[in-house]
């Protein structure tokens, strides 16, 4: 086996601490690096990456390599964050991790770790490269395909969808072939410190704070109505009685289609006939309509407003370096989502259209729809519009 010099992003977890550990046991000289993406209140409760570093450098230390700290916050800030705000500020919902992987993880830290005379990468993902034959005309005789991390309840393809064929060729995933309960073992039997440590959950610059305190920092609120998506008895053809005011948000920005909790309305009954509930079932949010700044939510989690069978993807990005064929595949329309069969299709230049077999549960714009041959993660593109049973 070929020996290399690799650089291991080293975030402070127990899955890029068994990465950097598996690689070193191959025989590879191994060098650490921890990516500090954030300063605004670092030090803070929520989002601390002092105490990251300080379980980053005990992994190291375990393991008997070097590692350096990279401050990568002004391209973070520059390239990842001021997008989300712009996204949120359109009353559209962003993954910034998805933007964070494609600008900083595999862009960024790739290049600081080329200048370090890396010959490669490696990550915690869980996701795996395979590397095929070229088809004939692509310029090369090798490709690198991206597949599904091998643990189903973990495969972590989706945030990757925007990686090129040159940052795959420089990647490693080694854990993609592991499930997490066999990191978690491989954690424990070689006495590494954070072989418990509790997953990260969420976005590092927000933690486990409060979404909306966060966003109170960047973004204006603009209160305005929650309306009532239910209608009168005798549904279209009795007039259309949609619209009744039954609230007020704080902001379009701090919502979300699908939203179900911190509605403030949890008391309200439907006017007339239900649809997808009975009188005490939930509300979520439906609709956001930016030009009369309106909220409008339904009742019941099945509401026809909350499923779509289409959907329109922009800013598209395809792992191969080129489209798709048009035709069957799957798709996920948000992370941990069952693949659903879907056809598709290219209506105009730089989109794509998705019509689904079955109808998807709050399809978001903003979101990203990934694309699936099987194992194989195609690429996608950010959801710009989606197609509901019934609309306003």
């Amino acid at each position: 086996m070929t020996k290399h010099r690799l650089v291991v992003g080293l975030s402070g977890g127990v899955d890029s601490a068994v990465t950097a550990w598996l690689l070193k046991q191959q025989g590879h000289e191994v060098v650490g690096i921890f990516m500090k993406n954030w300063e605004d209140d670092d030090d803070s409760e929520y989002c601390s990456s002092n105490v990251d570093f300080v379980d980053a450098a005990a992994v190291a230390d375990v393991i008997g390599i070097e590692i350096e700290h990279v401050n990568f916050a002004a391209d973070y800030k520059d390239r990842v964050f001021a997008e989300f705000l712009r996204e949120y500020q359109a009353g559209r919902t962003p993954n910034p991790d998805i933007l964070c992987n494609a600008e900083i993880k595999f862009k960024a830290f790739l290049d600081h770790a080329m200048r370090l005379g890396a010959e490669k990468i490696a990550t915690g993902h869980y996701a795996r490269v395979r590397e095929v034959a070229a088809a004939p005309g692509d310029g090369s005789t090798t490709r690198f395909e991206l597949l599904k991390g091998l643990d189903p309840g973990k495969d972590q393809s989706y945030f990757l969808h925007r990686l090129n064929q040159p940052q795959l060729s420089k990647t490693l995933f080694p854990i993609g072939e592991l499930h997490k309960t066999e990191v978690r073992r491989i954690a424990s039997e070689i006495g590494l410190p954070n072989a418990k440590k509790k997953d990260s959950t969420g976005i590092c610059f927000i933690g486990e704070r409060p979404f909306r305190e966060f966003l109170n920092r960047y973004i204006q609120k603009e209160p305005g109505p929650i309306k009532d998506g239910t209608p009168a008895p005798g549904g279209k053809d009795a007039g259309c009685n949609y619209g009744r005011i039954i609230g007020q948000h704080v902001g379009l920005s701090f919502y979300t289609l699908g939203q179900r909790q911190g509605l403030g309305i949890g008391g309200i009954k439907p006017k007339g006939a239900q649809r997808g509930g009975g009188e005490h079932a939930p509300w979520f949010v439906a609709r956001k309509d930016m030009a009369t700044n309106t909220l409008w939510v339904v009742q019941g989690h099945d509401h026809p407003w909350l499923l779509s069978k289409h959907l329109e993807a922009q800013d598209l990005s395809w792992v191969a370096g080129r489209a798709p064929a048009p035709g069957p595949l799957a798709a996920k329309t948000r992370y941990r989502q069952a693949d659903a069969a879907c056809l598709l299709q290219y209506p105009s230049a730089g989109s794509v259209a998705l019509d689904f077999t079955e109808p998807q549960w709050a399809v978001t714009p903003g979101q990203s729809a990934v694309l699936y041959d099987g194992e194989v993660c195609l690429g996608g593109g950010v959801i710009h519009a989606a197609g509901a049973t019934m609309r306003v």
